[in-house]
């Protein structure tokens, strides 16, 4: 951890600003009161199809291939800086227990080191056009794979077929042990999430909002009709679902440049990983301690009908992490890989 003063320009605030809206929603979705009682919108879809909470994953994916390109590093940088993510994903999924017999070996912050890593080394190397190109060829490669066998029952697909014979049981997804929404060849499709962001990044240095909102607009447009053959799938990462949530990413990315303010969401954005490493690891320390379902009963629970109250426990839990990030944004304090 290190204290940083350089100031920060009006553009990377914007930036800052949607990155650390991506994290606040993250949070929020997270972490309801109760899992029994949450609003559509705040859910996963149940399998194809998508809703808001299914944006927020490749938003941040997205933002991962801009800054990418905005801070190049040597690949030896590169490669140190993805693996200490992966680690900090393999710690949190063992955190408190340390059960390595039965630790799950894919995760959020497992993805986002890998995808950098991946991501970061095709921009050190290769042309707009070759981006391009290997953009195409993943998505199109991708679709023809995943068309090799059925896209549901979630366990039937090639991609749940590949993480069985690749991971064991007992180090997969515990929800399923049979499938892995952060699995191995699902990973494949989120590199160009990333390298999409890396595209677009010329437009975001000349805030051009003109071309983000109608690359954008196109991309949703496109992302919408290949879903019709290849459904969007938040769990597959399906291509449709890659040029889709790109497409929004853009749009919303060109919002924020234009007119949001990137207040109070800041906070959230200089300081990403401490706020995914500390809330995940607080989460469960109040869940082994039986702290947040008596807080919930307690507080919430008593006043509200299920939904809203529900609702209520994660507004205060991002609000416990906007103070906590708050006081070390303050004090120029951001926990950096």
């Amino acid at each position: 951890m290190r204290t940083l003063t350089t100031t920060t320009s009006t553009r990377i605030d914007a930036l800052d600003g949607f990155r650390g809206f991506t994290v606040a929603a993250m949070l929020l979705v997270n972490n309801p009161g109760t899992w029994s009682a949450i609003y559509p919108p705040l859910r996963h879809a149940a399998w194809h199809g998508w809703t808001p909470t299914d944006l927020i994953f490749p938003f941040f994916l997205f933002i991962v291939g801009i800054t990418t390109e905005l801070s190049r590093k040597e690949p030896r940088g590169i490669v140190r800086r993805g693996l200490l993510i992966v680690l900090c994903g393999l710690l949190l999924n063992a955190f408190p227990y340390f059960r390595l017999h039965e630790l799950r070996f894919t995760g959020v912050l497992q993805r986002i080191g890998i995808v950098y890593m991946v991501a970061a080394l095709i921009a050190y190397r290769a042309s707009r056009r070759a981006i391009v190109a290997i953009v195409v060829a993943i998505l199109l490669g991708y679709w023809a794979v995943l068309s090799l066998g059925p896209l549901e029952p979630p366990e039937a697909t090639v991609a749940a077929r590949v993480d069985r014979a690749l991971i064991a049981e007992a180090h997969l997804w515990k929800q399923s042990r049979t499938w892995d929404p952060e699995g191995v060849l699902s990973t494949i499709p989120a590199i160009a999430t990333a390298l999409l962001g890396v595209l677009v990044t010329p437009w975001v240095r000349a805030k051009n909002v003109n071309m983000l909102t109608i690359a954008g607009a196109i991309a949703v447009v496109a992302g919408l009709a290949w879903g019709v053959a290849f459904p969007i799938n938040k769990s597959l990462w399906t291509s449709s679902y890659v040029v889709f949530t790109a497409g929004a990413a853009s749009m919303l990315l060109a919002l924020w440049i234009w007119k949001l303010p990137a207040k109070p969401f800041v906070v959230f954005g200089v300081n990403p990983l401490l706020a995914f490493i500390g809330s995940g690891a607080m989460a469960r320390l109040l869940g082994i301690y039986k702290l947040q379902p008596r807080g919930y009963r307690a507080f919430f629970k008593p006043f509200f009908e299920p939904q809203l109250a529900s609702l209520l426990w994660a507004l205060a839990f991002v609000l416990f992490w906007y103070l906590v990030l708050l006081i070390l944004y303050r004090k120029r304090v951001f926990l950096r890989i």
